[in-house]
């Protein structure tokens, strides 16, 4: 049709074919779909009925570009901006949308945008705003989504038990018979997400085991809705979750899976996460020149993709990795990197394990500096207590263990670290409890 001149009928079925790739996770063959849709289009003269038409083709194109290019990358910046010029001007003629999910489905891109790109006020106010709309206009999906993405914001601003709760709100809200077909309207089913950012924020407010069980609940799900990218995201936060709780075996294979997966859907955004836990992995299991080679390619091919966010995170493994290999000038380098990512971003949930792995590179370093290590190490738990995150306190308290034991101070040793272990309820056959306990037991023989 497009070759006979056929201009509308090949517009339908250029979209209809988008829809049916982008409902299989066929992500590149959707974006091309809905471009061809798109760029026939452009060629009528523009009536309201066409109007709505690209309306719809613009803002589906918007999910698969999420994951083929990437949330924060300059395409998908213009697509998301170039359907709200669309709907403003339709308002601006009095048109009314069918569809009212398509407003929310522009702000949801708006915010992810912004998310990548991350600004810690900007994305709580974004998705606040989000949230309002929907609670003002009883959206029901939206709602889930705008708990979503507001806890999100949170749990990297450092918020994690007010995260929590808007995730419990989000799962709450959902229902499977409504809720689960729109999973493309929004690039992933919500009630995956919502699981997956409430294991992180679990898991850093002390219940490792809890938060393994909401992986485990965003496996079912994902696997239930045959929605490849919900398991992409449920692949993904397996695999970290697996990592912070020391399995790191387990963590492997997730990661194979993982990267089998994105190859398959050449979802190139979401590889570069596949490139970094493989990274973290390498890193944490003794293989730190792999994991420097890794952790590095994977920070710039995310970076070029528009994304900055975690990178704190990244940035302090790769620091672990370059002392482990000597070179302590790179990996001071990247601590003062994620710091000041800290500083003018405001993602602050992974403030004080950053601190905390600047301390042990101080304890490495050719000349040793002990003074300097236990500021980073009090610095640590200093943050890490007021953020309620007791998971990262309690490693900060077992650095500090370490450290006033080596220099004699055993009684202050013990007397920082038993109350931290003794919070926990769950979580004992993760490899920080069952390191805290060894510790304990060594300092009272």
């Amino acid at each position: 049709c497009t070759e006979a001149g056929q201009i509308e009928k090949a517009v339908g079925l250029w979209g209809k074919a988008g829809q049916r790739s982008l409902q299989r996770s066929a992500l590149v063959e959707a974006v091309e779909q809905f471009k061809r849709a798109l760029a026939q289009i452009a060629v009528l003269p523009s009536t309201p009925a066409l109007r709505r038409i690209q309306i719809n083709l613009q803002v589906a194109l918007i999910t698969p570009l999420f994951h083929v290019r990437g949330y924060g990358a300059l395409e998908t910046k213009a697509a998301v901006e170039q359907a709200r010029l669309l709907l403003e001007q339709a308002d601006v003629s009095g048109e009314t949308l069918e569809d009212p999910l398509l407003l929310y489905s522009v702000l949801f891109g708006f915010f992810v945008a912004n998310f990548n790109t991350f600004n810690g006020d900007v994305c709580r106010d974004l998705a606040a705003q989000f949230l309002e709309l929907a609670e003002k206009q009883r959206a029901s999906y939206p709602l889930v989504v705008g708990h979503n993405i507001l806890g999100a914001a949170l749990l990297l601003r450092g918020d994690s038990a007010e995260a929590r709760a808007h995730f419990d709100q989000g799962i709450a809200l959902y229902d499977p018979a409504q809720h689960r077909p729109l999973a493309t309207r929004f690039g992933e089913d919500h009630r995956v997400v919502s699981f997956c950012w409430r294991s992180c924020a679990l898991w850093l407010v002390g219940y490792p085991e809890t938060a393994r069980a909401d992986v485990d609940q965003a496996f079912k799900d994902a696997r239930e809705s045959g929605h490849a990218v919900s398991l992409i995201w449920a692949l993904s936060h397996a695999c970290f979750i697996e990592i912070l709780c020391g399995n790191y075996r387990t963590a492997n294979a997730r990661v194979d899976e993982f990267i089998t997966l994105t190859d398959e859907k050449d979802a190139a955004w979401w590889r570069t996460i596949g490139m970094l836990n493989r990274g973290l992995l390498l890193g944490l299991t003794g293989l730190a020149s792999d994991a420097v080679q890794m952790i590095s390619s994977g920070l710039t091919t995310r970076r070029s993709m528009g994304s900055i966010w975690f990178d704190p995170m990244w940035l302090s493994a790769l620091a672990s990795a370059q002392a482990a290999l000597g070179q302590f000038d790179d990996a001071w380098r990247c601590i003062v990197e994620a710091m000041t990512a800290i500083q003018t971003t405001g993602e602050r949930w992974f403030e004080a394990e950053v601190n905390r792995i600047a301390g042990e590179i101080a304890l490495k370093s050719p000349k040793p500096d002990t003074a300097k290590a236990e500021a980073y190490f009090e610095r640590a738990l200093s943050i890490a207590r007021q953020q309620q995150a007791r998971s990262w306190e309690l490693r900060a308290a077992m650095s500090m263990t370490r450290l006033w034991r080596d220099q004699g101070k055993r009684d202050e040793a013990r007397d920082l670290l038993a109350p931290v272990y003794g919070w926990f309820t769950e979580g004992f056959d993760t490899l920080d409890l069952k390191e805290a306990r060894a510790l304990l037991d060594e300092l009272v023989s």
